[in-house]
């Protein structure tokens, strides 16, 4: 227990400061949005830039991962497409929902726990786990979403042209790809580079843990609080069950290698609270209260589910 609240104490010790640091005015809201673009937008790029670009294409490409890491989240989409058609009728609804249960907040929640976990391991997880949500879960719901507008108007491919040409601009996905990049080439960065990436990386951890605790600050929570709650559940436990599930069968049909570090962390990747943007998304289809309060309770209720999942498998 003490070496499992040694891995879940700073991360949720770092997320109360930056809920203090709001509620109590050392930092304003807004100032939280500023943090928050500069972990999105300079740290968490150079730290995917630097961990792809100094590994060989076959180390950061781990088919395995790759597979349990996407077919978990499709199975998860798949079960709470199915769930919410019944709970939630309303398509905006159960677009939302989906969105909530199977997209991970891999940068700003995963990765720093990782990095405690499996320091040697966490950037390339981080790299491969925002390749799979890139191309596939997150267009994937957006669609969803986009289409759950109603919108006669809108092809399908229009939708995938938009989603695709908004992702490709982050600069997250330039330095996943860059780093990928780099790495099929085999050019080697000079050391004062490689420095320089190095300083914005170490700044990623904490900040973005302190971003998400201020992020927590005045979220509107009047909603659907039982739609909430089950989408804090199909986050926090069924997406990591369906993670289990996935790896069990990778290993028993022989599809892939799957060394025993990386299948401990693609569990614990899916075991992770929704993506940072999920109620601005959801709120945008006039649900960011249910979203809210779906967030707030994933990234709560994950202490106590992070320290079940560690106590299983660390």
């Amino acid at each position: 227990m003490a070496a499992i609240l040694g891995i879940t104490f700073p991360i949720y010790a770092a997320i109360a400061i930056g809920y203090a640091a709001v509620r109590f005015g050392i930092f304003r809201p807004g100032d939280m949005q500023v943090l928050s673009r500069f972990v999105l937008q300079l740290a968490l790029p150079a730290l995917l830039f630097r961990a792809l670009a100094s590994r060989d294409i076959s180390e950061v490409l781990q088919p395995g991962y790759l597979l349990v890491f996407l077919l978990a989240g499709l199975a998860v989409v798949a079960l709470a497409f199915a769930w919410f058609s019944l709970t939630a009728p309303d398509r905006r609804r159960r677009a939302v929902a989906v969105l909530g249960s199977s997209c991970p907040n891999s940068g700003l929640i995963g990765y720093p726990m990782l990095l405690l976990v499996f320091p040697d391991i966490a950037g390339l997880v981080l790299g491969m786990n925002l390749l799979v949500e890139t191309i596939v879960l997150i267009p994937l719901c957006l669609v969803l979403m986009d289409l759950a507008e109603d919108r006669a108007e809108t092809s399908l491919l229009r939708i995938l042209a938009g989603i695709a040409a908004d992702l490709i601009r982050r600069p997250m996905i330039i330095g996943l790809l860059a780093g990928l990049a780099v790495s099929v080439i085999g050019l080697e960065m000079p050391a004062p580079v490689s420095r320089l990436f190095d300083m914005f990386a170490t700044a990623t951890s904490g900040l973005a843990l302190m971003v998400i605790g201020g992020s927590l600050v005045g979220l509107p929570l009047a909603g659907n609080k039982a739609m909430a709650a089950q989408i804090a559940v199909a986050k926090l436990v069924m997406h990591p069950a369906l993670a289990a599930l996935a790896a069990a069968a990778v290993l028993a049909t022989d599809m892939a290698d799957l060394p025993p570090d990386l299948h401990r962390a693609a569990i614990l990747s899916c075991a992770m609270p929704m993506l940072g943007i999920y109620a601005v998304l959801a709120q945008e289809r006039g649900l960011g209260g249910a979203a809210s309060i779906a967030m707030l309770a994933a990234t709560t209720g994950a202490f106590f589910s992070l320290s079940l999942l560690l106590w299983w498998l660390v």
